[in-house]
């Protein structure tokens, strides 16, 4: 069937600020999904309030609305626009949970709104969990012994039944949020009521534990005459017990026998088409038994998920781009495939190649966290390593982590408790993937890590071969090395300085050793038919083979380097700015390189950049393909610290660094050269010293006088700052920071106890400054500035206070030579303007004022980076009407035992805008009545 004619405007609901359980994946989709729409002279009308992501740019769509997402702002949007029909499914859970409220509340109806993409009964089927369970045994697929409870009376007599262990699942819920197994009696009363309390509609399904089972996935696409294909197979490293947002997973499936899958294939066509009429990507979830091969339905998702991203990304086909088009009448045979161009989408990729997925936490931000992974998902980003073999793709998912490890072991790091190690593996955390490698490494027997871990033998085995490669690598030294051991350790994955604390020596020198040797990576497609059929997009992967199938132009090209993996302090405003820098780079002519490994983001989409690297965002990685490559230079002030850090290297290897230089970068984050710099230009800051002992804190505190700001130089997000009051807090947490980050240097500033913080971001050219905006945060210095509501302009900053942070911000971009974008924050205290620090790249706060004030500020300062064009060139034209107030958004519910106070080190996972009229407005003097509450020291 061809395109419905009759559409000509679509609304798309978004999934509003990033929490844990629903991040920038649904950003991928959004923005995916309205280029598709408007490909086809849809009108495309958003709602989203995240002003961090691409989606709410004024490049994704017609008409954008920041707004909360309630029924209100639907009606407001439904009374100014002809809306002809809403798709939901791009949107997460909070976009359909919306829809499906606005449609109780006859809004769609009223305003003669189609629903798109999937349809109410699908979606109730789905989430209600005595539905789908009846739905199961209706559709003769099997499913957990069980039924679901409204009370907690009803609860109590169906786990009589059932008996223990059991598993309670909350209904319309987000991430697993209530969910949990129940292993003993006495832990049942508790599990259950949270798990009422958490599901909206008060119910939970009370089931047999199937934890140890097998876990897999199947990513399908179906259009509304009922074609379907599956994008992809997934394999759940871990099995059932870990939320599948928590799992390693694995696509293809590494273990699946073809008559299982083929039963798993015809069980999810079965599912689906039980479900209701629906066109589109969806998810579904079964719990296979490893020795009976017996087959239980878990769940579905009939809509694009943080599986969609990830199958999108591994196989090269765009799912929420084509849902997009299902939802409108296409049908799959009607459909181009985007990679080849010229074969149908009405086909099933096929890949020659592996994906690996690791999950990042960051449980270092919530003390006194409960670390152990279970049915409720913690992880905050993760992390995506293409590999021609399983080994392969997981080193390169563990060097993209960015967690201080080169790869899965062989950097010396590895636990050696025989106790701790069998405890870890026992009960997943974080890092049970490294505490396999480690049992392994100390000699755990092999049975002993499978019965704890249930984890397939197929993976076991896997990890155990690594053991034993370096166990024979370690014979030898950099001389003696053998060219074949070499090659085999780089097919599976090592990177260079894994090999170098193996044979013990520099990186330089393994780096050197194997180009000698001939050991060179070489680049293949990602192409979506196992190079059956030519593919038009270059997006590549690196491995060690004798073709490359990447060949450089003679173009004049640069490098974006991305920002990884999400994680508090650094999120998906970074991609928004590496996405808004290519976009600028080709229109200054230049041929554009993204690499990054982050599968939930816009700019590891294949058709943003002219050519996509999914690769590490690490040293060696993007060596080698500086090297192939040749670029003019490379920009790292988009991408956050991961990017940032990277300067150093790229300046001691001769590589330009595109923008401002690394000496100015180095001095910003540098506090003792840097307050040089701003004793010179006269500018204030608080009385600060830099201490390397515990010794040294304890006699400056008594020159600065307490309180006192701890802080490590070259941190993300805050971590480890910390304000302390006596002689004895410093003491614990400056000896604490030692050992967490030994060699680091720890600054001690005086706290400004009171000051009002605000903050700037500007662009600058090496000469002119163009300031586009000043941020006044509510709350008191001493609240990061990530996890303060803050007002774009100022609210009650008198002029002359605004003059000093222009001036200084002006005295300060040029000092500094900047070129491109920089960010200062300021604290204020009976009218002096003391600076807290300067950071000289994109900050959190770019987006939020591009879209506040409606201007490409990334845009412009991107132009200025690459020499295109000065900060005079520009007409700044910012739209300012009232006020726009950046809302931190957290996710302490995952983490119910932590303290919820705020302080210097970052915890908020994401953020929205609120935009009022003035000052009187109702909100804001809410917040302002309330801003000391929730400082901690």
């Amino acid at each position: 069937m061809p395109k419905d004619n009759s559409i000509k405007s679509i609304l798309i609901i978004g999934s509003g600020p990033i929490v844990i359980g629903q991040a920038c994946e649904f950003d991928y989709a959004g923005s995916q999904a309205a280029r598709s729409l408007r490909e086809e002279g849809i009108e495309v009308t958003l709602i989203n309030s995240n002003p961090a992501t691409i989606m709410t740019d004024e490049v994704t769509a017609d008409n954008i609305y920041l707004k909360p997402l309630t029924k209100k702002s639907i009606r407001e949007i439904l009374e100014k626009h002809d809306i002809d029909a809403v798709l939901p499914t791009m949107g997460g859970q909070t976009a359909l949970n919306l829809a499906m409220d606005c449609d109780k509340a006859g809004i769609w109806e009223k305003h003669g709104v189609r629903v798109i993409g999937s349809n109410f009964d699908a979606i109730e089927t789905t989430e209600d969990r005595e539905k789908f369970r009846l739905l199961m045994e209706k559709l003769n697929v099997g499913t957990c012994k069980g039924r679901t409870a409204t009370s907690f009376l009803e609860g109590k007599e169906i786990a009589q039944e059932i008996g223990f262990p059991l598993i309670i699942r909350s209904s319309y819920t987000l991430g697993g949020a209530g969910g949990g197994f129940v292993e003993k009696p006495e832990d049942f009363d508790k599990a259950l009521n949270d798990g009422l309390h958490a599901s909206p509609i008060h119910e939970v399904l009370i089931e047999q534990s199937i934890m140890g089972w097998k876990e897999y996935e199947l990513e399908i696409m179906r259009d509304s005459i009922g074609n379907f294909i599956v994008i992809c197979s997934i394999e759940n490293f871990d099995p059932m017990g870990v939320h599948t947002g928590d799992s390693i997973t694995v696509a293809p499936a590494m273990t699946l026998p073809d008559t299982v899958y083929q039963n798993l294939r015809d069980h999810a066509i079965k599912m689906i088409a039980g479900i209701g009429e629906f066109a589109g990507g969806c998810n579904v979830q079964f719990a296979v038994h490893p020795e009976t091969d017996e087959i239980i339905g878990i769940e579905i998702n009939p809509r694009v998920s943080r599986s969609s991203a990830l199958a999108s990304k591994a196989t090269g086909y765009p799912i929420a781009k084509i849902a997009a088009k299902l939802a409108i009448g296409y049908n799959l045979d009607e459909l181009n495939n985007q990679i080849t161009k010229t074969t149908s989408a009405f086909f099933e990729p096929s890949i020659d190649y592996v994906i690996v997925k690791v999950p990042r936490w960051n449980f270092d931000k919530f003390k006194g966290s409960d670390r152990h992974l279970g049915l409720q998902m913690k992880s905050v980003g993760e992390a995506m390593g293409i590999g021609r073999n399983f080994q392969e793709a997981l080193q390169k998912a563990c060097q993209s982590l960015e967690i201080k490890r080169n790869g899965l072991g062989a950097d010396g790091r590895e636990l050696k408790s025989h106790d701790e190690l069998l405890y870890s593996l026992k009960h997943p955390s974080w890092n049970r993937l490294f505490h396999v490698y480690d049992s392994f490494k100390l000699g755990i027997p092999f049975k002993t890590i499978h019965n704890l871990t249930k984890i397939d033998p197929w993976f076991l085995n896997q990890i155990e071969e690594l053991i034993a490669l370096e166990n024979e690598i370690d014979k030898f030294d950099l001389d003696t090395l053998p060219k074949d051991l070499m090659l085999t350790a780089k097919k599976k994955g090592y990177a260079d300085r894994q090999i170098a604390h193996l044979i013990d020596c520099l990186e330089s020198q393994v780096f050197a050793k194997r180009q000698e040797m001939g050991i060179k990576r070489t680049y293949k497609l990602v192409d979506t038919c196992a190079a059956e059929f030519d593919a038009k997009t270059p997006y590549y992967y690196s491995t060690f083979e004798e073709e490359n199938e990447s060949i450089p132009t003679d173009k004049k090209k640069i490098i974006v380097l991305g920002s990884g993996p999400n994680r508090i302090g650094q999120g998906i405003e970074f991609d928004y700015s590496c996405v808004h820098g290519i976009l600028a780079a080709k229109e200054c002519g230049y041929e554009t390189i993204m690499i990054n490994c982050n599968p939930e983001t816009v700019s590891t989409d294949f058709d943003i950049a002219d050519k996509l690297y999914f690769e590490p965002v690490f040293w060696e990685h993007i060596y080698e393909i500086i090297l192939l490559e040749k670029p003019e230079g490379v920009i790292v002030q988009l991408g956050g610290q991961t990017a940032l850090k990277l300067a150093e290297k790229l300046e001691r290897y001769g590589i330009k660094i595109i923008g401002t230089s690394f000496k100015a970068l180095d001095l910003a984050e540098d506090r003792g050269s840097f307050s040089s710099l701003l004793k010179e230009q006269d500018i204030p800051y608080p009385k600060f010293g830099i201490i390397e002992t515990a010794d040294e804190a304890l006699s400056l505190s008594q020159e600065l006088g307490f309180p006192l700001l701890v802080r490590p130089s070259y941190v993300l997000g805050g971590q480890g700052m910390k304000i302390v009051i006596n002689e004895e807090e410093l003491e614990s947490h400056v000896v604490e920071l030692f050992r967490q980050i030994p060699g680091n240097r720890v600054m001690l500033d005086h706290y400004l106890d009171g000051a009002i913080e605000a903050e700037a971001d500007a662009i600058c050219d090496g000469e002119n400054v163009h300031i586009i905006g000043i941020m006044q945060h509510i709350e008191p210095a001493g609240i990061h500035s990530g996890d303060s509501f803050a007002v774009l302009p100022p609210f009650n900053l008198g002029d002359l206070v605004i003059r000093k942070i222009e001036d200084y911000t002006r005295k300060i971009a040029v000092a500094l030579e900047t070129v491109g974008l920089i960010n200062i924050q300021f604290a204020i205290k009976n009218d002096e303007v003391y600076i807290i620090e300067a950071n000289p790249r994109a900050s959190r706060t770019v987006p939020f004022i591009c879209k506040a004030y409606q201007e490409p500020y990334v845009n412009y300062a991107v132009k200025v980076m690459l020499g295109d064009k000065k900060v005079t060139d520009f007409k700044f034209n910012p739209k300012k009407q009232g006020y726009a107030i950046k809302e931190p958004v957290f996710s302490f519910h995952k983490f119910p035992n932590v303290n919820k106070e705020l302080g210097p080190e970052m915890k908020s996972t994401g953020e929205s805008i609120y935009f009022i009229d003035d000052l009187m407005d109702d909100y804001f003097m809410e917040l302002y009545a309330e801003r000391n509450l929730y400082l901690s020291r």
